[in-house]
């Protein structure tokens, strides 16, 4: 009987100590400081109009984002090959799909926002109202 209740024991405290399932604090200040330079890397992009090409900056924002996403998943959320029955797969999928409506929907939406909502204006015109 003794060693019945010993042995659950003993392994829940190797499962703990590792750093893998649960994370530990290198693990999550790695975490940090990956997710503040994904971040701060398009956002200077973005505010010094360090490209010419709207895409080309767009595409590398959305690039970045993914990346950062991935690091969520895998420093903050703990996702993983070894997780149970397969429910990494499955959330992994699931978050690649939401990211992939997310992302094509907004784009989507505001493109058709730009086109649709913005009157063209004619900057001649708009300098004979003002004389």
């Amino acid at each position: 009987m003794s060693t019945h209740s010993i042995e659950p024991h003993s392994h829940h405290e190797g499962a703990s100590h590792d750093g893998h399932d649960h994370g530990s604090y290198k693990s999550y200040i790695t975490g940090f400081v990956l997710s503040v330079i994904l971040t701060a890397i398009p956002f200077a992009l973005v505010m010094t109009g360090g490209l010419e090409s709207r895409a080309l900056t767009a595409v590398i924002v959305i690039a970045f984002a993914v990346v950062q996403i991935l690091v969520h998943m895998v420093y903050f959320l703990h996702m993983n090959s070894r997780s149970d029955e397969g429910w990494t797969m499955m959330s992994m999928i699931f978050t690649v799909v939401v990211v992939v409506i997310m992302l094509a929907g907004s784009l989507w939406v505001m493109y058709h926002l730009n086109t649709n909502m913005m009157p063209q204006m004619d900057h001649n015109q708009m300098q004979g109202f003002g004389s």
